[in-house]
């Protein structure tokens, strides 16, 4: 199952529905793609909804690193929304929890850059 991004925007916040696979190959190509596409259109603000993510290998983990890294150096905020409890183990085993700025529900998150 390749993964699918769904772009919307609220409020001024970006917001892209994420669902499948973050694997190496298409899955991570895709979230790079879609990161830097909403970058060029001037986006600040993004949230990735994590909640139809059924997997993440190690590049997959390597890609929401890098976009967030992407997002910081355009001067922007990078969250992550609706963590599935496999996603959420596996960035509390790589300690990367403490990095992303993680939120619960959607209303939350665009609060949260305000």
């Amino acid at each position: 199952m390749s993964m699918k991004v769904a772009t919307r925007q609220v409020d001024g916040v970006t917001i892209l529905d994420l669902s499948g696979r973050i694997t190496l190959g298409e899955g991570s190509v895709t979230l790079r793609d879609a990161v830097h596409d909403s970058l060029a259109k001037g986006s600040k603000h993004i949230v990735l909804n994590l909640a139809d993510i059924s997997y993440i290998d190690s590049s997959g983990i390597g890609e929401l690193v890098s976009a967030y890294t992407s997002v910081k150096n355009a001067g922007g905020e990078l969250k992550l929304l609706n963590l599935t409890r496999k996603v959420h183990d596996l960035l509390q085993i790589t300690k990367l929890y403490t990095v992303f700025d993680v939120k619960d529900d959607e209303a939350s998150a665009i609060s949260s850059f305000k």
